[in-house]
């Protein structure tokens, strides 16, 4: 479990184990405990997402997120309460059984009672994390072809800093097949969700003020560039992250 608590942001989040981590990276809550008066920046992380908010109000919303290329402003949520389950992209065809390139850069409101959710379920994070990981193993019908585990554990495990033909050599999966199969599921490249995953995993040594390219990048103008498109802000922003604005830093583990 990880927790963070930071000003009026409070944080919590679990992983699951089984079968169920290769496809959900974590159901994790997040709550805002005052009136949230500006908008937060979220960084692209290369997952999809399935959000339950709950306002003070008693207003209820489900939402889905297919994968974002660029950062995007979170509306202010102010004394809400926001549950969340994020899945790797390979959840795509196992668990929603549906592509999700139309969904690029964007989220879509989904019924009242998407998988037979309601508000009573957001109480606390412990009920919310055993329904959700009883209804997504409900759903995973078949065993997940091991060249895809092979690929994402690849691609996980170099924090995004291997080239494709480098995973075609080691997954046993031609570059054409990959990014096929990227491009059907997802809506990008399997280049660019390399240099999104490689992003995500700088965040880190951006949070604590290293601003030398680590992981592969030519030097530090590409590291910049790269920096800037997926955050929109320079490296220095990011670090002084002034109002909690860029949230994953904000709750990302103290040293």
């Amino acid at each position: 479990m990880i927790h963070s608590t930071k000003n009026q942001l409070e944080y919590t989040s679990l992983k699951p184990d089984g079968a169920l981590k290769d496809l959900v990276e974590s159901i994790w809550m997040m709550k805002y405990h005052a009136d949230e008066t500006e908008g937060s920046i979220i960084v692209p992380d290369g997952k999809i997402d399935v959000a339950v908010l709950v306002m003070e109000d008693g207003s209820f919303e489900i939402f889905i997120s297919g994968i974002f290329t660029g950062p995007v402003i979170k509306p202010p949520f102010p004394k809400s309460k926001m549950f969340v389950m994020s899945f790797h992209p390979v959840a795509a065809e196992y668990i929603f059984k549906q592509s999700f390139a139309e969904l690029k850069n964007n989220r879509q409101k989904l019924p009242a009672g998407y998988w037979g959710f309601c508000k009573e379920d957001l109480t606390d994070l412990k009920h919310f994390y055993e329904k959700a990981c009883h209804l997504i193993s409900l759903k995973l019908k078949k065993e997940v072809d091991p060249r895809k585990l092979k690929l994402f554990e690849l691609i996980y495990s170099s924090k995004g800093a291997v080239t494709v033909n480098e995973l075609a050599e080691q997954a046993g999966w031609s570059s054409r097949q990959m990014n096929r199969y990227f491009n059907n599921w997802l809506g990008i490249s399997l280049k660019a969700y390399l240099n999104m995953i490689r992003f995500s995993n700088s965040m880190k040594q951006l949070k604590n003020g290293n601003f030398y390219p680590e992981l592969n990048y030519g030097d530090q103008s590409h590291f910049i560039r790269e920096v800037k498109k997926f955050a929109g802000a320079k490296p220095t922003i990011l670090n002084k992250n002034e109002n909690d604005r860029f949230i994953q830093l904000s709750m990302m583990p103290e040293d």
